[in-house]
């Protein structure tokens, strides 16, 4: 089975153009599986039936596998199956009979405003470093970016005068986005004072946040600057980079912003993905309710 596999595998890599990563994650998946159907003695993929899948799911949920994890396994073996049908390599997708693992909604953590603030307050603007990350967390909060949006920014993405950036998100699609007056004065002070002393021509590619080296801030830079204000500010909310971008919506949400208009700002192609923010939106009104109704 394993030169089905490595076929797959290929076709996903040079055809479909998948990152290295993607693919990894399809090889262990099925690798796991074939491991899984070792018990029943199968060698063959045209042998794989629905019990035997089923019974694969069961292990996984027994293993401890959260529903997202599950969800993936489902994505790639569905993806592997389709091909082996396709290919005439199997008669019948063992799969289809596999219902797809509802995935838990687990609502974001939040940073509040006071938090946000304080945060905020934290960077030592007085040197390059400190003014770099003031500017950058401004704009994360102002404009709920990916970490992948952030850090490929470049300064040609500014539009100040019309108030937006300009971002390419997932699948490489354009959008606007409004930036406020805050992050739009920090981000002209980073690229009068700061920027400059850390540009290096032949490396900076016009990107807008460099690291020390005069390259593109990586993830894992975003990662440590988050963390370290978070901690300097004594916040005790396990905080990533996500959160600002989860604190963005919902504070627009709270302050009484349209879902489509949100939607529109994060990019998400559904507006169902969007709608998650209402949830913690409801807790904020029930919140007010009780804390200012004279019966709350």
């Amino acid at each position: 089975m394993k030169i089905f596999l490595d076929e797959y595998l290929s076709v996903l890599s040079l055809e479909k153009n998948l990152s290295e990563n993607t693919v990894s994650s399809y090889r262990n998946d099925i690798t796991n599986l074939f491991q899984f159907l070792e018990n029943y003695n199968i060698t063959d993929p045209q042998q794989i039936k629905f019990n035997h899948l089923s019974d694969f799911f069961k292990f996984l949920k027994e293993a401890g596998l959260t529903s997202s994890s599950a969800s993936r396994y489902h994505s790639s073996l569905k993806g592997f199956f389709s091909y082996l049908l396709q290919n005439k390599y199997i008669t019948q997708n063992p799969v289809e009979k596999i219902p797809s693992p509802k995935l838990s909604k687990k609502l974001p953590q939040v940073l509040t405003i006071n938090e946000i603030d304080l945060i905020l307050s934290q960077p030592d603007v007085k040197n390059k470093l400190g003014l770099r990350d003031k500017s950058l967390l401004e704009l994360f909060y102002a404009c709920g970016t990916r970490v992948s949006e952030l850090i490929n920014l470049k300064v040609s993405g500014l539009f100040f005068k019309d108030e937006v950036i300009r971002v390419f998100g997932k699948g490489s699609k354009e959008r606007l986005v409004p930036i406020g007056s805050s992050a739009i004065y920090w981000i002209g002070e980073y690229l009068k004072l700061s920027r400059p002393l850390l540009e290096k021509k032949s490396k900076s590619e016009n990107y807008l946040f460099l690291n020390i080296r005069g390259t593109k801030l990586s993830r894992m830079g975003v990662w440590k600057i988050v963390s370290r204000y978070v901690k300097e500010a004594k916040i005790d909310k396990e905080v990533h980079p996500h959160t600002f971008r989860h604190s963005f919506a919902t504070h627009l949400l709270e302050g009484g912003a349209d879902l489509r208009a949100v939607q529109e700002m994060l990019g998400h192609a559904d507006i169902s993905t969007t709608q998650i923010y209402t949830h913690i939106d409801r807790d904020f009104i029930k919140q007010v309710h009780r804390d200012f109704h004279p019966r709350g």
